[in-house]
């Protein structure tokens, strides 16, 4: 799977340029960012907060422990499992997963009430996760962060050196159908470097308020 900006047609920034816009982020609306394991999520994510800390990135819930230096509350709520199925049972995450025995999900709340609000509201998931938000909420904004090329994610999960044989080309099946999945996003934005990449997604989340403005002043 070489070429991944060939096989998969990409955003390298907004129509407006790579530099952010500054001003009012007034329109509501959920971002939802993906990407395969050794992409950069979170560090793109990361790079956004520092950009414009006014949106909310949402905090999910999960059953596994918290691990030392964890805050609840700051890194994930932590409950136990019958408060996550109670969860789940009464419509209260956007989306839920589970993984290694453990469940993890998005609360609904936090995230609809920064959108009443006039906040922008981040969502930094896996492809299952952001399948689901879009059945929740078909109006989110769907955003696949893609690497320059499958070599450059392929050296990424290998060079991790952390892992065995087995584990790594499992990443590497998982990721590849990830990359596979990219047509079912709004948008893809290549993550060559982080900085670039996290203004290119700010760019994309105040477009918003452009469009409202521009619809204000027909």
């Amino acid at each position: 799977m070489s070429g991944v900006g060939r096989d998969y047609p990409v955003h390298r920034g907004a129509d407006r340029g790579s530099e952010p816009v500054a001003g009012d982020l007034s329109r509501h609306r959920l971002t939802v960012v993906s990407g395969p394991s050794g992409v950069g999520k979170s560090s793109v994510v990361g790079e956004l907060r520092k950009l414009e800390p006014e949106i909310y990135f949402s905090v999910s819930v999960t059953t596994r422990a918290p691990r030392p230096g964890e805050v609840d509350g700051a890194h994930y709520h932590f409950v136990d499992r019958a408060e996550f199925d109670a969860m789940v049972d009464g419509g209260r995450l956007l989306e839920w997963a589970e993984f290694a025995g453990n469940r993890y999900g998005t609360p609904r709340e936090p995230v609809e009430k920064a959108l009443a609000e006039g906040r922008p509201a981040v969502l930094e998931i896996e492809l299952q996760g952001a399948r689901q938000v879009r059945a929740a909420m078909p109006e989110a904004r769907l955003v696949m962060l893609m690497p320059p090329s499958w070599e450059e994610l392929v050296g990424r999960l290998t060079g991790r050196g952390t892992e065995n044989e087995a584990a790594v080309q499992a990443r590497l099946a998982e990721a590849e159908r990830e990359l596979a999945a990219a047509g079912e996003f709004d948008h893809r934005v290549v993550n060559a470097d982080v900085r670039e990449a996290a203004e290119h997604l700010l760019n994309l989340i105040t477009a918003d308020q452009f469009s409202e403005e521009a619809e204000h002043h027909e």
